[in-house]
């Protein structure tokens, strides 16, 4: 009986630790320095598939060069399979989400052209916002638009569509608050 009532405080203890599941773009500590640093102090401009807001397409999207992912990774599966990363990232500078889908290299080896969509939910109007699609691509790396969400409960969407798939495949983030 001792032993069940030390573990039971134990573990109330344990989830008093946890943090609530809903907090505000941005809220908590700044990441640390990326290591997407080239030498000199510069930030690399390569993609990758942890997101880089310095790379080309970021750049080309409007992204923020603070951008850092906010809330956990979701991955877009086809038959059992993920095929691509979908993330939501946030500008404290600019106070911007953004949505961002990294298509795997394993699907773009074994596919031809194929459809690929990025945005942001806002639960708050039960819309998309910043939401772009991109048509008979074999791009890997696509950033949304700006979505100017700070206030707003959101999650990072994406799909991908393969040529002859009726629909695309689809992911979203956790809601972020």
């Amino acid at each position: 009986m001792r032993a069940r009532k030390t573990l039971v405080a134990a573990a109330a203890c344990a989830f008093a630790l946890v943090p609530a599941t809903s907090a505000m773009a941005g809220t908590g500590p700044a990441p640390a320095p990326s290591p997407q640093r080239a030498a000199g102090g510069e930030a690399a401009t390569a993609p990758s598939a942890a997101g880089n807001p310095a790379s080309a397409r970021a750049q080309d999207a409007g992204v923020c060069l603070d951008a850092y992912q906010i809330g956990a990774t979701s991955y877009i599966t086809r038959a059992g399979v993920r095929i691509a990363s979908v993330k939501q990232f946030y500008s404290p500078e600019c106070e911007e989400n953004y949505g961002y889908v990294w298509v795997w290299d394993s699907f773009r080896e074994n596919n031809g052209d194929y459809d690929v969509s990025a945005g942001v939910y806002s639960y708050s109007r039960d819309e998309y916002v910043g939401h772009v699609t991109w048509t008979n691509t074999n791009s890997q790396e696509f950033w949304s638009d700006s979505a100017a969400t700070l206030q707003e409960c959101t999650a990072a969407v994406g799909g991908v569509r393969r040529a002859g798939d009726p629909l695309p495949n689809q992911a979203a983030t956790d809601q972020r608050c």
